[in-house]
């Protein structure tokens, strides 16, 4: 078990188990919120962070009882790539978020409202008041667990330790001001005003938009079996803004199956074609999942059949109907099978459990 020191904004002093299990739960959940939130973001890519995700590349774990995140062996296909970048942020972001938010509930004795700048002027007719979210708390705790994963000194470790630090500045930069007016007869003449914790999907969001800029660093990612290189890395590194994604190499080619490294590919992917309010992400997945990887798309038909119509009668039951829907789907395919099925069309019968 690791050894934790945790000083809280309020100079509260824990260390060791203690400090594990009063905070351990929250951890392991804020890592498997920011998993499902890469589930989300990445739904409609040809990388669309499968179950391996669900492991960082260091050497420990956090756990809690019986809910456990294994952080032991992750490597994204053993690369140091921008999709491994993304993991440590959005994971490193959930942790401390989640533990933000756990404070603000008051789950924590040793935690409460960050009210530092209280009575301090924020902006021009406005005063800092209120109960802010305590992300200086969050931050720290954050940090303590997660960084203390990564116990190399190479390049490697340098990447999940920038990109652990750009989770959790994308936390403090979704930030949301959040004003009260004072004055007499309801005017606003001034307002006091404090911070709070936008919605994860933000973050995520915002997350998103660095994945697809990160930056390459060109660095050995063996380097660091000396104090000149790991002078070097350290350099390297600490000249690269900590709100951005860092990765070592390319990624592989996703379209591709390659059971060595692990890829499924986009064969037997869904993609849409249609609906209301879709996303750019949506609009674009039958080009990005099937055209530009050289499949055709298929169009699929089926009967869903689902409960409906659904009565309450006394008593004590509930009766429904059987209702049927047709629907079509879109699936990426090779084009020889396509051509073999005759033009792509196929008819199945779908039952959805009411």
């Amino acid at each position: 078990m690791f050894v934790f020191l945790i000083r809280s904004v309020n100079n509260f002093l824990m260390t060791g188990p203690k400090a594990y299990l009063i905070y351990s739960s929250s951890v392991a959940a804020g890592a498997q919120s920011g998993i499902e939130e890469c589930k989300f973001q990445f739904a409609w890519d040809r990388w669309n962070c499968p179950e391996r995700a669900l492991q960082l590349s260091s050497h420990g774990g956090l756990r809690s009882g019986k809910e456990s995140i294994d952080y032991s062996s992750w490597d994204p296909f053993t690369t140091a790539n921008r999709e491994t970048a993304f993991v440590h942020a959005i994971s490193s972001a959930g942790v401390m978020y989640t533990l933000t938010r756990n404070c603000s509930l008051g789950d924590f004795d040793n935690c409460g409202c960050d009210d530092s700048r209280n009575g301090q002027l924020g902006g021009q007719g406005w005063l800092w008041g209120g109960c802010s979210d305590n992300v200086g708390f969050g931050e720290a705790i954050s940090k303590q667990f997660v960084d203390a994963l990564e116990t190399g000194q190479d390049a490697r470790a340098a990447m999940n330790l920038h990109n652990n630090e750009a989770g959790r500045k994308a936390v403090k930069g979704t930030m949301k001001r959040t004003c009260k007016c004072h004055g007499v007869s309801g005017s606003c003449t001034t307002q006091t005003c404090w911070l709070q914790l936008p919605e994860f999907r933000e973050v995520g969001t915002y997350l998103k938009e660095k994945y697809h800029k990160a930056l390459k660093v060109d660095l050995l990612q063996g380097a660091g079996n000396s104090a000149a290189s790991r002078g070097a890395i350290a350099e390297t590194f600490s000249s690269i803004s900590k709100k951005e994604l860092v990765h070592l190499e390319d990624s592989p080619d996703y379209c591709l199956e390659n059971k060595t490294l692990g890829l499924l590919g986009t064969e037997g992917r869904e993609c849409l074609k249609r609906g209301k309010a879709l996303s750019r992400w949506e609009k674009r997945s039958c080009r990005r999942l099937c055209g530009d990887c050289g499949l055709a798309v298929e169009e699929r038909r089926a009967e869903m059949v689902s409960s409906c119509n659904c009565k309450f009668h006394w008593c004590c039951a509930v009766r429904c109907e059987q209702c049927r829907k047709r629907v079509t789907k879109y699936f990426c395919v090779r084009k020889e099978k396509r051509e073999r099925s005759g033009g792509g069309r196929a008819t199945r019968k779908l039952k959805r459990k009411p």
